[in-house]
């Protein structure tokens, strides 16, 4: 696979939206072919935050780790963060009751 070609994402971003052609662009920043200038822009405008990252392999993974995590602290309190509290629609006061099964623990709103 060849190296990754350094692009600078503002030049190219401000010549695509200025309304060059394509031809005049790939010729510019070098590229042989449409698939590299069409993947060296989508990497400009996340590398610029105008568009969202792509994650991907063991970076998503991490990154998804943990998002349904309950943690206990020292207190022994049960500790939801606020994004699974926001999905469940839970609200403050809510109160549960909690019971062991063979799956693990669960919790049922009362």
């Amino acid at each position: 696979m060849p190296k990754k070609k350094k692009v600078d994402a503002k030049k190219l971003i401000e010549m695509i939206k200025s309304g060059a052609e394509q031809k005049e662009i790939m010729k510019k920043f070098g590229f042989k072919n449409s698939t590299q200038l069409k993947v060296a822009y989508s990497n400009a405008l996340m590398e610029e935050g105008k568009a969202p990252e792509i994650k991907t392999g063991s970076k998503a993974k991490a990154a998804s780790k943990g998002k349904n995590e309950i943690k206990v602290n020292k207190r022994g309190s049960l500790i939801v963060p606020g994004p699974i509290v926001q999905a469940m629609g839970f609200k403050q006061g809510d109160a549960f009751q909690i019971r062991k099964t063979k799956a693990g623990v669960s919790l049922k709103k009362v």
